[in-house]
């Protein structure tokens, strides 16, 4: 499948990244389709091929989540922005941790139920 995605390039401290077209699976430093453009994340410049993005995007070419934000930033495509981060660290996972401590809390002080006498512990009468 082939992805729209950003490769790094630049020096150390002083990163830019171009838009490429690629297997979604393939190395962003080696061989590529094409070049579609390039982002300075300093600057917040995108210089893109508006008309090449348009024309992959119609063959079926998917889009990395940082590229569809920063294209529908800049009003090349039009949709909805998607979540790039990773769960572990959100906000809703941190809240949901926070619930369960408060459950488990909860359980530890709640009163203990007497023991209930098994079979062998209750007295046979005999007939």
């Amino acid at each position: 499948m082939l992805a729209i995605k950003l490769s790094k390039v630049g020096k150390t401290n002083k990163k830019m990244f171009r838009l490429i077209i690629s297997e979604k699976g393939r190395d962003p430093y080696g061989n590529v389709l094409e070049i579609l453009g390039s982002y300075n994340p300093h600057s917040k410049k995108l210089e893109a091929k508006v008309d090449r993005i348009k024309h992959w995007l119609a063959q079926g070419a998917k889009m990395t989540a940082t590229i569809n934000n920063l294209l529908i930033d800049k009003k090349i495509i039009e949709g909805k922005k998607v979540t790039a981060s990773k769960p572990g660290k959100s906000k809703k996972a941190k809240e949901g941790t926070e619930k369960t401590e408060k459950e488990a809390e909860k359980k530890t002080e709640a009163p203990q139920a007497e023991p209930v006498p098994t079979e062998t512990e209750t007295p046979t009468e005999q007939a």
